[in-house]
């Protein structure tokens, strides 16, 4: 099974009780945003393998340990873009992905209308960045997008889990490890996270 990491970190407590809050306005929300995507990324790379280099410092020369895999950043569109500048801020170089999905009415299945990776995706540890893991069928949709373009390596990373979208993810991707500032209880009757944020796309973007 999938490991689950609920960062305990006393700075990301902090930044989550801003994001809860309602008084927390559109642009500060989505600075506190990126920087909790910017922690969370800092915790879900440390397996990351790493390779020897050698270095010549202003004094001496010296060996040093760096990356030693290609890294690619792959947001579910919309409210995924809001977690991808604070990772670029620590990974500049990575290649970046979109994934766009929408929920068919008669279905309520997601259903891929946007997909643009880089071309050599299947060579990379890919990170899938969404700010809430609610039902998880968004997120399920969008591992399978990625598997099935030859993606071998993937990590999931979330603002806010539910326990419905742990589980789905873990049932039907135990490969992929989730990582999430926080982990609320339930589902409302309407599919929000409680006690949540609110809509997390809404509150980036201010279009609600």
């Amino acid at each position: 099974m999938s490991k689950l990491f609920v960062s305990e970190h006393p700075l990301i407590h902090t930044k989550m009780a801003m994001l809860r809050s309602k008084e927390t306005g559109t642009k500060e929300f989505r600075e506190i945003i990126g920087e909790v995507a910017s922690l969370l990324f800092y915790e879900a790379t440390r397996e990351l393998p790493l390779t020897e280099v050698a270095v010549q410092t202003p004094i001496a020369a010296t060996i040093c340990k760096t990356i030693d895999t290609k890294l690619a950043v792959v947001p579910i569109l919309r409210a995924g873009i809001g977690m991808t500048d604070g990772i670029l801020n620590l990974v500049p170089t990575a290649k970046i992905g979109h994934i766009g999905l929408y929920r068919d009415e008669v279905t309520l299945e997601p259903v891929e209308y946007y997909c643009k990776l880089p071309a050599d995706v299947e060579e990379r540890t890919v990170f899938l960045v969404d700010p809430m893991l609610a039902t998880g069928g968004s997120a399920d949709a969008a591992i399978g997008f990625l598997k099935a373009r030859g993606v071998k390596k993937i990590i999931f990373l979330c603002i806010l889990a539910a326990p419905n979208g742990v589980e789905r993810l873990q049932k039907n991707h135990p490969d992929v490890d989730i990582y999430a500032a926080a982990h609320d209880g339930k589902l409302n009757e309407n599919g929000y996270i409680v006690p949540g944020l609110g809509d997390a796309g809404d509150r980036i973007f201010g279009t609600k």
